[in-house]
């Protein structure tokens, strides 16, 4: 059932994704956009009707399907063509002919030359990013293809992206903290191949909301120890280590060779009892920490988070939609950690999809749903076809509010959860209704991939965290610890492993495979929740 959940991890694992893709003198124009925005036109099933077209049912056109029916990627391609089979059956005219072609094995460049052969008015995929590039290059820009893949370099000249855009994943994250008052951020990420991608995009949204984004950590997926290393480094634990062994010093010299009043003793000893049951002093030059990884490998970051005095009391976490495929919101210690996500799937239609296909419809399912309605739409709308797909109103899908844009890539309008500690989520904040309030400032195609960036700190002087007599100001004093922390996570070569069912790596072939703990070494000092950390 997780892979009902999984709309990102389908789609927003991907290649590097180019900063823009040139028009080429495309046909798709803003002025298809230049009208007044309203309420979106429904396209939820029960509410969607081809009789606001007028009768048209005789008339004859014709949609092209490229996905993969066969080989590594026939599981997706079920998924989708049921979601496309399923909006036909309910909604499809007699003259409407949907052909399906077969991206999964075989030569692409014929399959596609095959189907543009048929003379299609619309076409639906194809699901990965290298297939798109070969669709672009081949086809007529004025024909529209609502493909799967959110690869900025992919898409535009008509190639039109259904999936989740991985900038308004991090943009609503980092909105979210924005309405939370937060002033500095981190990031800590898979070292994979989107990873850097979402950072960069992190970092360019960050001055749009004023917010400072003070350092960018990467790990390898699934790797004890280069979790902990970004933990480490992250946290300022050895500077605020320091700092509150230099404070215990001070305190314990003060005490055993100073003149002192039983009070400023009593004072003295209580700071220093304080003290030695904590191993980290002073504050954090952030306030929030995004994660970028699922929710598995964000448990285990944060477990070592907390194991270097650094919890969800002292920091506020945000998420993306990869935290659903996991148990995260059981973990006691991650109560009100938020992430941004799409909508619930509609009970409604997943009964009735499930009656019909004898299936629970998954993200992928939906999207080819949404996708088939629309095409059916535009196809036997009385405007022109361009100016129905690019309509600035937008659509009301399974998936909720979204909009398409003339360079390819789209707006989905995502909502706020809140992790409960129980396994249950609550909604923090419900997802926009329209398009009349902007939902994003920031555009989607300007990602480019960033390296780790080091923690810039003012550094901790123990001084300002301990109260002495002030007659021995002069003579006991500390130096600031991480100034400008310039301990970096060790460099790691891209690891292009991913747990999710569907990445953006349109290159790659998919596995669906089991995510199986690391087990770590033998506690040596503390257990945190059910991971056991050795210094």
């Amino acid at each position: 059932m997780h892979i009902i959940k999984q709309i990102f991890g389908l789609t927003c694992l991907a290649v590097l994704l180019s900063s823009c893709h040139s028009d080429k003198g495309s046909t798709w124009r803003s002025e298809y956009t230049d009208v007044p925005i309203t309420a979106p036109t429904q396209l939820q099933y029960g509410t969607y009707s081809l009789g606001m077209y007028g009768n048209q049912s005789d008339a004859s056109h014709s949609i092209a399907v490229l996905i993969p029916t066969s080989g590594s990627n026939a599981k997706i391609g079920k998924s989708i063509r049921l979601g496309i089979e399923s909006a036909a059956m309910q909604f499809a005219p007699d003259g409407l002919q949907i052909r399906f072609y077969d991206t999964g094995t075989g030569d692409t460049n014929e399959t596609i030359e095959r189907a543009l052969a048929s003379n299609p008015e619309i076409i639906i995929g194809p699901v990965f990013a290298d297939n798109a590039r070969i669709l672009r290059d081949k086809k007529a820009s004025s024909i529209p293809a609502l493909s799967f893949t959110s690869d900025v370099s992919a898409v535009g000249d008509g190639v039109i992206s259904m999936a989740v855009m991985p900038m308004n994943v991090v943009e609503s994250a980092i909105s979210e903290m924005s309405a939370n008052g937060a002033k500095n951020f981190i990031v800590i990420a898979p070292n994979n191949t989107s990873g850097p991608v979402m950072a960069g995009a992190a970092n360019a949204i960050a001055d749009t909301y004023n917010i400072g984004n003070v350092g960018i950590f990467y790990y390898n997926e699934r790797d004890t120890d280069s979790i902990k290393q970004a933990a480490l480094s992250a946290s300022m634990y050895k500077a605020r280590n320091a700092a509150n062994t230099r404070a215990k010093e001070i305190l314990s010299a003060i005490i055993n060779h100073e003149s002192l009043s039983s009070s400023e003793k009593y004072s003295l000893a209580r700071q220093l009892d304080n003290l030695n049951k904590v191993d980290t002093l002073g504050d954090l030059p952030y306030d929030s920490i995004l994660f970028l990884g699922d929710g598995n490998d964000t448990k285990s970051v944060a477990s070592f988070l907390r194991y270097y005095g650094v919890g969800a009391r002292d920091v506020k976490f945000y998420g993306t939609p990869l935290w659903e495929d996991s148990d995260i919101a059981s973990d006691l210690t991650m109560v009100g950690s938020v992430y941004a996500t799409l909508p619930d799937i509609p009970e409604n239609f997943r009964n009735t999809y499930s009656i019909a296909t004898g299936t629970y419809p998954t993200r992928m399912s939906t999207i080819g749903y949404e996708s088939t309605m629309l095409a059916i739409g535009t196809l036997y709308s009385h405007d022109d076809i361009r100016a129905h797909l690019m309509n600035p109103s937008g659509y009301t899908g399974i998936n909720g509010l979204f909009r398409l844009h003339t360079d390819g890539t789209n707006e989905r309008a995502l909502r706020i959860m809140r992790l409960n500690g129980d396994g249950t989520t609550s909604v923090a904040r419900t997802e926009p209704a329209a398009f009349t309030v902007p939902i994003y400032r920031t555009g989607g195609t300007y990602m480019s991939a960033v390296e780790n960036m080091p923690l810039y700190s003012d550094g901790v002087n123990p001084m300002d965290y301990i109260k002495i007599p002030e007659r021995f100001r002069g003579k006991y004093n500390a130096k600031t610890y991480g100034v400008n922390h310039s301990e970096e996570p060790k460099a790691f070569e891209p690891i292009f492993h991913t747990s999710t069912i569907l990445p953006i790596n349109d290159s790659e072939s998919i596995t669906s495979e089991d995510y199986q703990p690391v087990p770590l070494d033998n506690i040596s000092r503390t257990y945190i929740d059910s991971v056991e950390i050795t210094e």
